[in-house]
């Protein structure tokens, strides 16, 4: 398997995707948002760029299946593709321009290929095996600050499950008083982006999915960054919690989180 050529021909099917939410966003109609759950909005944009995203990969990677946030059913195989045609939905529908597309390939379980692609600014994050990660063909590697107090984090702040809430603010708390500051992006993928390219040193967040976090996680790793969830193992794709960022300050933050997420 070419990974590589495979990472360009995804890119360029994502490409195509990011045209047509590009377009969309110029005329986009409210009355058609649809709702999937409390604060879960999807709307005819996600759909559509789903059915290029999948038309477009099935092409490329003939047999693969498919693991997505819409109406594209689940499948089992060797090669399957994790695709959110529109992380940051909600951002998109006000007009908040930070939205992207995430695109993962799992081969038996394990990502080989990640790309993360913010439509409004152009910008290009991705990884394959084999190969290291790049925005826009330029390497990137997660930053070297070394402190937390000198870090800035990232998360994402719940919008349906608030069972951990608590926690959740106790480790807030911390960020707010300890590092540089909190920012939230409103799109899992393009936080781990930013992680992978050294602008946020850590990201932290519960009450995801695997289309949210399976390609931006793996940049990240390919960057030279750490990835787990809450417990500090390796169940962040389905899990539905993760912690990433640099290798020199992921163990201290990763206490922080494991002592208030017991």
């Amino acid at each position: 398997m070419n990974y590589q050529q495979l990472c360009v021909g995804a890119l360029e099917v994502v490409s195509s995707a990011a045209e047509f939410i590009k377009k969309e966003a110029l005329r986009f109609d409210q009355s058609r948002i649809e709702y999937k759950g409390k604060n879960n909005l999807v709307s005819y944009v996600d759909k559509g760029s789903e059915r290029i995203l999948v038309e477009g990969l099935h092409h490329i990677l003939p047999g693969a299946g498919f693991i997505t946030e819409e109406d594209t059913p689940d499948s089992e195989g060797q090669y399957r593709w994790i695709i959110d045609p529109l992380d940051g939905t909600t951002n998109f529908t006000h007009g908040v321009p930070l939205y992207c597309i995430s695109v993962a390939l799992m081969e038996n379980e394990k990502v080989v290929i990640g790309i993360v692609h913010d439509i409004q600014s152009g910008e290009s994050f991705y990884a394959s095996k084999n190969d290291g990660a790049y925005l826009n063909g330029k390497e990137i590697r997660v930053s070297q600050i070394a402190q937390l107090e000198d870090s800035l984090i990232a998360t994402g702040f719940p919008y349906y499950d608030y069972s951990r809430m608590k926690e959740y603010m106790q480790v807030f708390d911390f960020c707010m008083n300890q590092t540089h500051g909190v920012r939230r992006l409103g799109s899992a993928a393009l936080d781990l982006a930013y992680v992978a390219c050294g602008r946020f040193e850590m990201f932290y967040e519960y009450g995801l999915h695997a289309w949210d976090v399976a390609a931006g996680a793996y940049i990240v790793q390919i960057a030279g960054g750490t990835v787990t969830d809450f417990k500090g193992d390796n169940d962040y794709i389905f899990g539905g919690e993760i912690v990433a960022g640099n290798t020199l300050i992921s163990a201290p933050f990763l206490e922080i989180i494991k002592s208030n997420f017991k």
